[in-house]
């Protein structure tokens, strides 16, 4: 009995709760059509809106003391789960994946036809089949917004465990109705409307956040990339470079740095156009992200010139240049429907020691490309002292295996040679 008289002494007007919620759901509704008004490529934010102003009318309607408008009683939710749909096929549009349109009316579709059987929606069957739909669709909402990967990652949090702590809250009344007392089943009423006020808002708290977050990438993304092939401009790859080679020192790991230089780049532009000639370069960085890791980083050094850091020793560097080579010199054999022929000729330059700046790195990788091109071009050729310093690497951790290891490695020639891939 004490958990009913707490129920009573707490009791809160549910007419003026809903009417809170259907002014919150509006005002919030309107406020992101405003703000699509003002961003017409965000267009995710007119979905987002035109939700929020049909889940208010939804409330409207179900809350109405009088039969001012006459309309099925699974209008209402109807509309609801229509919102619901909206909002999810939103953050789809807003991450760049196409709308479901199948899924936007699923929810609306099942309540409608599940009105149509006699007494299915009576006696708080309704109720709690609208407690399951809503988490259904806020459950697929936080899938969606933990597939991103612009946001930070406080904003992942946030998307993240704001709709399911919201969909298991919806579940509240189904354990209401369970453990409550005969006589206070109506308080799941109170509860659902309470939550609806918190979900509008705190939906609209990452809506925002979502959005700000994307404008941040996008000038982000502006100051550091290329705007021609999209790979990082030169002054954002010196400051990824410098904390991957930081990083690789600390675990006491080598890295290696690939020059790339377009083989007869001006005699492109020369026979086919410069447009032609700038659909080589945007070939070409197509190719070095498909051939290249994730942690690899890939920078545009000027004109056709291209630059690559990546962790590893130069067998490491050479796999992964010898890969881009023959995929460019597959993928550049036509660009355009035009005969190009494009290849590249790549050198390569690795270190084990902890203190050597990126430069000097550079200036290594910049002589062994030299060298490609003096000896034929389309190729990949490491520098003597880089041969030398991987074949005693080699030798040294051969001498900690087997000694017939080492009087094989021991034959390796130490001149200038190309890397091929193992």
């Amino acid at each position: 009995m004490l958990l009913a008289g707490g129920l009573q002494s707490l009791s809160l007007d549910l007419p003026t709760l809903s009417l809170v919620a259907v002014c919150i759901a509006g005002l919030l509704g309107l406020f992101l059509i405003i703000d699509w008004l003002q961003q017409r490529n965000v267009r995710a934010l007119a979905w987002w809106g035109s939700a929020y102003l049909i889940g208010a009318s939804a409330m409207a309607l179900g809350t109405m003391p009088g039969p001012f408008i006459k309309l099925p009683a699974a209008v209402p939710g109807a509309l609801t789960f229509l919102a619901c749909g909206m909002v999810w096929n939103g953050v789809r549009l807003f991450q760049g994946r196409r709308v479901l349109p199948f899924a936007t009316f699923i929810g609306a579709a099942l309540w409608l036809g599940l009105a149509q059987i006699p007494g299915m929606l009576d006696s708080g069957s309704g109720e709690i089949i609208g407690a399951l739909i809503v988490p259904v669709y806020t459950f697929f909402i936080a899938m969606e917004l933990w597939r991103e990967r612009r946001r930070t990652r406080y904003s992942r949090v946030a998307a993240v465990v704001v709709p399911c702590l919201h969909a298991g809250i919806f579940l509240v009344p189904l354990a209401m109705r369970a453990i409550l007392p005969e006589g206070h089943n109506g308080a799941w009423l109170t509860v659902f409307t309470l939550e609806t006020i918190l979900y509008a808002v705190g939906t609209a708290f990452i809506v925002m956040l979502m959005v700000k977050d994307h404008h941040v990438h996008i000038y982000r993304t502006a100051a550091s990339t290329d705007h021609l092939t999209g790979v990082l401009n030169r002054r954002a790859f010196f400051e990824n470079a410098a904390t991957l080679c930081k990083r690789q020192a600390k675990r006491g790991e080598p890295i290696a740095v690939l020059m790339f230089d377009l083989d007869h780049f001006k005699s492109i532009n020369d026979r086919f156009g410069h447009s032609v000639g700038d659909e080589v370069l945007r070939l070409f960085a197509r190719v070095v992200r498909a051939s290249t890791r994730v942690n690899d980083i890939i920078g545009r050094f000027g004109g056709e010139e291209f630059i690559a850091i990546v962790p590893g020793g130069l067998d490491v560097a050479g796999k992964i240049a010898e890969r881009v080579r023959t995929a460019f010199e597959s993928a550049g054999a036509a660009v355009e429907n035009h005969p190009i022929g494009a290849t590249v000729s790549i050198g390569a330059a690795a270190s084990h020691d902890p203190t050597i700046s990126i430069d000097a790195l550079i200036a290594r990788a910049d002589a062994a490309l030299y060298r490609a091109k003096h000896d034929g071009r389309n190729r990949v050729v490491a520098t003597e002292t880089e041969i030398a310093s991987e074949r005693a690497r080699l030798i040294a951790a051969a001498r900690r295996t087997s000694p017939l290891g080492t009087a094989a490695l021991a034959r390796i020639p130490q001149r200038n040679r190309q890397v091929r891939s193992a």
